[in-house]
């Protein structure tokens, strides 16, 4: 934990205790505050009595005297409209500020030169995030990984100059870390996502270019006209300042050639990786978090054996693309957490055919209809859950499906008609493009069972470390 020592002898009030909000409150006990705590869930409010903390309603009891409220980022700040708490602080003259704000004071006053890493973006921030702190273990760093990504700030061990935190950071954070200064700012990618919470894109945008405009260094993925209007920004005001790209050269950065990042400069190009052969960052998505998260430590003094050894065994992240070994020839990939028709885009993307797809749940507006480039890769659909019958409107005549109904099922026709196929090298890809809950709690559990099934099989082999 990292003792919140800054708000020592003053009074603050958390206000949502699930997720980090509890270890928030626990960290700002830890560090001498006065600490009064609120959610609006009864649980999450006995939970925190039987820990010892002063229950309060801010909207009954107010804000006056005190000095911050700690909102949790769930909480609307701004859009649709601001919460009552937001109002009341405001009213009150109390300063509203989140748990990674809390973080970035403390490393201002125990290290303010420690290493620290903040990742965001549309798509790729928790992939990134990992292989960044991956990459520094494999070269004997002390790392601390949190945020966004699962773990709580707070929750992490303090700043130290020898230690480096990698921090994951959503726009709803950034907006409550208004002293927000990484030293390495990484901004992957921009794609409208969470309007409803930010009213318009051009907002979203500007909260995601305060992480990387208040960075030491700032890497950015410039395959989209926002970032890449946001690169130039910076570069006009001379803020230091990496491109990737993985569409076209990139002046003064990193590219993409076939499998392999390749540093552009004045000197000329240098390979730096071939990601050839590593299951875990197979597509073109994976090769722009791959060449962010290399920046990153290269400049953190990561050398380059070190790095085309830490790629080569970076497992993945559970449910993101994550290859799970073979059934007898067939390939079994988990990517539940592609939850709609823009993240399933990517994973069939990662392969050149032989997909036999399952796919369905609770499906986003617009289905799977804007995925008809890619189904000339498919060999066969599998169609799951409460989306079955759009679905197979979508697909009709397109390509081959079956409705199979359950996960269970799915699976099982999925594993022997693909190893009855001629491709050497077939793929069960369990990529939904739909959310979970009709049939199972969240895209967690759907690919834990997913895992399960596929380790239960007797001819399961798992993927080697190096793979």
């Amino acid at each position: 934990m990292t003792p919140v020592t800054c708000f020592s002898g003053k009074t603050v009030t958390v206000f949502g205790l699930g997720g980090s909000g509890l270890v928030t409150a626990e960290a700002l006990r830890a560090g001498g505050a006065r600490v009064f705590a609120w959610d609006d869930k009864p649980a999450a409010r006995d939970k925190a009595a039987e820990a010892g903390f002063a229950i309060a309603d801010p909207l009954v009891e107010g804000l006056g005297g005190q000095d911050a409220l700690i909102l949790s980022p769930g909480v609307p700040l701004t859009h649709p409209a601001p919460h009552p708490v937001v109002l009341k602080a405001q009213e009150a003259d109390v300063e509203i500020i989140g748990d990674i704000e809390l973080f970035f004071r403390q490393r201002a006053l125990l290290a303010p030169g420690s290493p620290c890493v903040a990742i965001t973006g549309t798509n790729g921030k928790s992939t990134t995030t990992a292989l960044i702190a991956h990459l520094l273990h494999e070269a004997g760093r002390d790392v601390a990984m949190g945020g966004n990504i699962g773990t709580a700030i707070l929750a992490l061990p303090p700043p130290d100059s020898t230690r480096v935190h990698v921090i994951e950071c959503s726009t709803f954070q950034i907006d409550l870390t208004p002293s927000l200064a990484p030293s390495i700012g990484i901004l992957t990618n921009l794609t409208p996502d969470h309007l409803d919470r930010h009213g318009t894109m051009a907002l979203y945008a500007a909260i995601k270019q305060r992480l990387v405009a208040a960075s030491g260094l700032a890497i950015i993925g410039v395959d989209d006209a926002y970032c890449a209007a946001i690169a130039d920004q910076l570069e006009g005001q001379d803020h230091p300042l990496l491109r990737l790209s993985m569409d076209h050269p990139s002046r003064d950065g990193i590219s993409r050639e076939g499998t392999r990042l390749v540093l552009d400069g004045p000197d000329g190009q240098m390979v730096l990786a071939d990601l050839a052969g590593i299951a875990s960052l197979r597509g073109v998505h994976n090769a722009q978090n791959a060449a962010a998260a290399l920046a990153a430590v290269r400049a953190l003094g990561v050398d380059g054996d070190t790095i085309r050894r830490g790629l080569r065994s970076f497992p993945g992240l559970a449910h993101r693309m994550q290859p799970l070994g073979h059934v007898g020839r067939a390939l079994i990939v988990n990517d539940s957490k592609a939850t709609n028709a823009e993240a399933a885009e990517k994973a069939l993307a990662s392969f050149a055919g032989g997909i036999h797809w399952i796919i369905g749940g609770v499906a986003k507006e617009g289905g799977i209809a804007g995925l008809h480039p890619y189904f000339n890769r498919i060999e066969h659909a599998y169609l799951i859950g409460k989306s079955t019958p759009l679905f197979a409107g979508q697909l009709a005549d397109a390509l081959p499906f079956t409705e199979s109904g359950t996960l269970e099922q799915a699976f099982a026709q999925a594993v022997e008609r693909a190893n009855a196929s001629a491709c050497p090298e077939p793929v069960v890809l369990l990529s939904p493009a739909c959310a979970s809950y009709d049939q199972f709690a969240n895209f967690e559990v759907r690919g834990a069972r997913f895992k399960d099934m596929a380790e239960a099989m007797t001819e399961f082999r798992p993927m080697r470390k190096d793979a």
